[in-house]
């Protein structure tokens, strides 16, 4: 333990201690060195303009590879750097404070800086360029860019695509998982008509599905129809429960929001305004509407008490308390594709089929149990009893307790106390898994020309290693897309724990950058984990002089309610951490780009990275006399 640098007399320092500093750092030195030349091979693969920042990302690793808290605590106390804010020139960092340590003790110390790959001023530079090769010039009062999801209507709608462009954005995300080809050519070029009509610079990037795991196809239930009045928290009808009736045939009549369906032709004919259809719902229960409306296309039922409706109901047309004629229903629409669970209920992910809730089979003690496919069979081998696996964006969890050819048992240990709805196309996580995927499928293939021909950039979603880069920098060259930037999302805990290599592959890319994904990391690595996950990704782009999209849910209530929530103004504040912040499609997304572009306007004045600049305060003026 090194005692305080300081000695007990006045300002004198105590130059053993400092000594002992100077030799901890220069071992520190070494192991950084020996890390640039273990990673040799890397480094020589890289293009030209990336080799000092991968360089520096080796030095970087190695130094972090050390707890070095308690050094930092000494160095502070000495009043040098403490290395915290070493992320763009690690090596000239530690450098800069061997030198003034050896000063202090008069020791001789020579200039090493010939041998750094970056400087203090060179490092930020670096980044400040590379940003700008990915993702263009910045906003003319905004370093940070603003990256944003195209809807689908974006496709048709010059007027939403203007609005966009105006509002700031700078990068249009198109996700290729949804739509189609012709929608996505559409897309790019609207945005490109809107920013040269703008007078900007707005950058498309495609993004590539890749193999998402998702649950398969679900069967609908029965057809039931629920139809129930508006109430005040008091249980007082506020607005009755309204029904449309139509002739089979064809036709419609219907109120806002009222539901519709189909009755014989000739019983429909003699209702009249004023008559009482009487019915008993699936539950037993007996239920009156008035009618309320006649036209050509129907008539629409008005009643005060829930009904549920099934092909089974039959309607009585009542005039002056006298039956005048009954019809059966037709055309109820099928129960949600849903599958319930609770804790503690089983649940088959099969290869295939479609899924089924759980059901009670004759002769067996046990229900049997509900049953979900999955779009991706080849994983359920690379699975192992006891590993976690969860749903729909991690609302529900569970544990695999089987493993077999017909699928995976699954026990659910993680649902909302009242249980949960799993439904089809909902994406699965299995973090403790470890999948051989490629990160290329047969479709990103395919997509891979449009891209070229119209995307600035490309996203390879769910990359997870070295290898997957390079697969996406052989298809590109294949095209003659080697111009295209390629944008890593790092969604997976196995894409996490493999950034470094990931990094130095892209390095071989004229342009490169990273997408923190953070809504699968949170499932992947545990929501408990994703604060100090996120920091390690942007300390290691950092120090790689790799620009960052900050991504996932960044002002989605906002976007998607037109109501912020005070946690995501704090969360969109800190995205201007990274180089990019990513917006999401919404009802409200002109609103969510406009608060988005005001605080990131704001926060650049008080903040760079990890350091706060000192921009003077306004708020609390202080005179003579104290606090005005």
């Amino acid at each position: 333990m090194i005692d305080n640098p300081r000695d007990n007399g006045a300002g004198a320092w105590n130059v053993a201690a400092c000594e002992a500093l100077i030799d901890e750092l220069l071992q520190l030195r070494v192991a950084m060195l020996e890390a640039e030349r273990r990673f040799r091979p890397q480094l020589d693969a890289v293009q030209p303009h990336w080799r000092a920042s991968a360089i520096n990302l080796t030095h970087y690793l190695a130094m972090r590879r050390h707890d070095i808290r308690r050094l930092q605590a000494q160095l502070a106390w000495v009043g040098v750097s403490s290395l915290g804010r070493a992320e763009t020139h690690a090596l000239a960092s530690l450098d800069k404070v061997l030198g003034l340590l050896h000063l202090v003790t008069g020791r001789r110390w020579r200039d090493h800086s010939a041998e750094e790959p970056v400087g203090a001023q060179r490092g930020p530079a670096l980044l400040v360029r590379h940003a700008e090769g990915l993702f263009g010039p910045p906003h003319e009062s905004r370093t940070v860019r603003v990256m944003v999801t195209l809807p689908s209507e974006a496709a048709v709608d010059d007027a939403l695509v203007a609005r966009l462009v105006d509002g700031g954005m700078d990068i249009a995300r198109i996700n290729c998982a949804h739509d189609d080809p012709a929608a996505w050519v559409a897309m790019a070029r609207r945005v490109r008509q809107q920013a040269r009509r703008a007078g900007r610079g707005v950058r498309v990037l495609m993004d590539l599905a890749g193999p998402k795991l998702r649950t398969g196809p679900i069967a609908s239930g029965p057809p039931v129809l629920k139809v129930r009045p508006r109430r005040d928290p008091w249980g007082t009808v506020t607005a009755p429960a309204l029904l449309g009736l139509r002739p089979v045939e064809g036709g419609a009549a219907r109120a806002q929001g009222a539901p519709s369906i189909a009755v014989e032709p000739a019983w429909l004919a003699r209702v009249r305004v004023g008559d009482t259809v009487r019915l008993v719902d699936a539950r037993g229960l007996e239920r009156q509407f008035l009618v309320r409306r006649c036209a050509a296309g129907g008539v629409v039922l008005a009643g005060h008490k829930t009904a549920y409706l099934v092909p089974d109901t039959r309607l009585e047309l009542r005039r002056s308390g006298h039956d005048v004629a009954t019809t059966a229903v037709a055309d109820l629409p099928p129960a949600p594709a849903t599958v319930r669970l609770h804790r503690t209920d089983r649940l088959l992910v099969t290869p295939g089929g479609v899924g089924q809730p759980a059901a009670v089979a004759s002769g067996r003690r046990r229900p049997r149990p509900a049953r979900v496919p999955c779009t991706l069979p080849q994983v359920l081998g690379q699975v192992r009893r006891g590993e976690r696996i969860w749903f729909d964006d991690g609302r529900i969890g569970g544990v695999i307790r089987r493993t077999g050819p017909a699928g995976l048992l699954v026990e659910i240990t993680d649902c909302r106390p009242g249980g949960a709805t799993l439904r089809a196309d909902k994406g699965i996580n299995l973090p403790d898994s470890t999948l051989h995927l490629p990160a290329l499928t047969d479709k990103d293939v395919d997509d891979l020309a449009v891209v070229v021909e119209h995307a600035d950039l490309v996203g390879l979603s769910f990359a997870q290693s070295a290898a997957d880069v390079r697969a996406l920098q052989d298809h590109l060259a294949r095209l003659g897309g080697d111009a295209l930037g390629i944008i890593l999302k790092v969604e997976t805990r196995r894409g996490f724990e493999h950034l470094p290599e990931m990094l130095l592959a892209a390095m071989g890319s004229r342009a490169a950058g990273v997408m923190i994904a953070r809504g699968d990391l949170a499932i992947e690595c545990g929501f408990e984990r994703l604060a100090e996950v996120q920091e390690e990704l942007l300390w290691a782009c950092e120090a790689a002089h790799v620009p960052v999209v900050w991504a996932t849910q960044v002002l989605e209530r906002l976007a998607k309610t037109g109501q912020p929530s005070r946690a995501e103004i704090t969360d969109a504040a800190m995205g201007g951490r990274a180089e990019c912040v990513m917006l999401n499609k919404g009802p409200h997304i002109g609103d969510a780009l406009h608060m988005l572009d005001d605080i990131l306007r704001r926060m650049q004045t008080h903040q760079a990275k990890k350091r706060s600049l000192l921009r003077a305060l306004r708020s609390w003026p202080v005179d003579e006399g104290g606090v005005a």
